[in-house]
């Protein structure tokens, strides 16, 4: 019985990088000689072990045959035969496919330490064919480590979009894998990872209508749809770690992909066609709620913030109201940042200071600050109260506008 360490813990430390989790791989053992020692098991499909201590996962050496279609069709031998090289080449990527003894010698015996050196992601074998999670693995990893995926891996990528291995793909798991790859440092590299291979137009066909269509906007007619959203979302990643943020960036002008299409009511401005595919998209892969709720706010008010200053102070306020600002000023803060992506998403924008995000919320903070003493000693209803309110939130937005002025 040998234990290696294996996988993202050894990568991650060669790369210079923080080490959150420590996985092992146990060759020449059981699962009877796993219990007998204390480890608590965890994995149905393959035997993963609990360390009765660190609480570290311990798997036994394994290897996979393809039985079924899909990323759940294998069929998995654990048995304590299976040898260390076994078990790393069933891996994805080489960079993932390192073992390290317990004296703390590296075992890299498919060239990961080189491909981690020149910042390649590069397949194992062919049996990566097999998974298609593998693809939107590739895509993250792209995100998180700014990396090129290897000519021959990409076209392997593509093999398996053609053949439909994409189509196995369950909800959580797409998911699962892209809010990793908003957390990531280049989101957009999983979106454009994913486009390169074909697998967008699969998983995210609403994205993928973005590209060749030209923006709307009279000051940027030339700028491509999708490249501008990959800056949005470029430039979200730069202004907050909030990923929901990013997913608001990533959806913000959905719409305009379906100006030509049959695909939504052609009388929809391309705002109310963007909030539509929104909860389309959300809908199918299982997105959760507060993530939805920024990303339609976002694609629904995006433009009114970009033009605060042309609205008049009773469209503040309905737009204020609309955004919720009042009950959660904490997410009106975040629709702030991603307005301030989407506008200097833009070739030559990027460093240009977004005063629209000040002035909403100076305008935002004189709606909040009203003194509605004499509305309360008036004891009106409910709705008249309602109306009073908004009327002295009217008058300040008006004040503040003009002491702006």
């Amino acid at each position: 019985m040998k234990v290696y360490k294996v996988g993202g813990a050894i990568r991650d430390r060669l790369l210079g990088l923080e080490v959150k989790d420590t996985d092992w791989v146990v060759v020449g053992a059981t699962r009877e000689q796993m219990l007998s020692l204390g480890y608590q098991q965890v994995g149905r499909d393959f035997p993963v072990f609990l360390h009765p201590s660190s609480h570290e996962e311990y798997a036994l050496a394994r290897t996979e045959r393809k039985n079924a279609p899909g990323y759940r069709g294998f069929e998995v031998n654990a048995s304590d035969s299976v040898t260390l090289e076994e078990d790393l080449e069933r891996r994805d990527l080489t960079i993932n496919a390192l073992a390290e003894t317990t004296d703390g010698d590296i075992i890299d015996l498919f060239g990961g330490r080189q491909d981690l050196a020149n910042g390649i992601l590069r397949h194992i074998s062919d049996a990566f064919a097999e998974d298609p999670v593998r693809i939107l693995r590739v895509a993250r990893f792209a995100a998180r480590y700014d990396f090129q995926v290897d000519q021959e891996t990409q076209l392997l990528m593509r093999e398996m979009v053609a053949q439909g291995e994409v189509d196995a793909l369950v909800p959580e798991r797409v998911w699962a894998e892209t809010e990793k790859a908003l957390a990531s440092p280049h989101p957009d590299r999983y979106i454009q990872v994913l486009r390169e291979c074909g697998a967008l137009a699969k998983i995210f066909p609403e994205v993928d209508r973005l590209f060749g269509v030209p923006q709307t906007e009279k000051y940027h007619p030339e700028v491509d749809t999708g490249i501008h959203v990959l800056m949005v979302l470029r430039m979200a990643a730069r202004l907050s770690a909030e990923t929901t943020v990013r997913f608001a960036a990533l959806t913000h002008d959905l719409g305009k992909g379906t100006t030509s299409d049959a695909i939504l009511p052609s009388h929809h401005g391309h705002e109310e066609r963007s909030v539509d595919l929104i909860w389309q998209l959300c809908k199918r892969i299982k997105v959760p709620k507060h993530y939805r709720e920024l990303a339609l706010i976002v694609a629904r008010y995006h433009s009114h913030c970009h033009h605060v200053a042309e609205l008049r102070p009773a469209t503040l306020l309905k737009t204020l109201n609309g955004l919720d600002a009042f009950r959660r000023p904490e997410r009106f803060e975040l629709f702030l940042i991603s307005c301030e992506a989407d506008a200097r998403g833009r070739k030559g924008s990027e460093e240009t200071a977004y005063t629209q995000a000040d002035m909403f919320r100076s305008l935002f903070r004189a709606a909040c600050n009203i003194d509605t003493r004499a509305a309360i000693e008036q004891k009106l209803s409910g709705p008249e109260m309602a109306e009073a309110i908004n009327k002295l939130r009217i008058k300040a937005i008006k004040d503040q506008l003009k002491s702006e002025a």
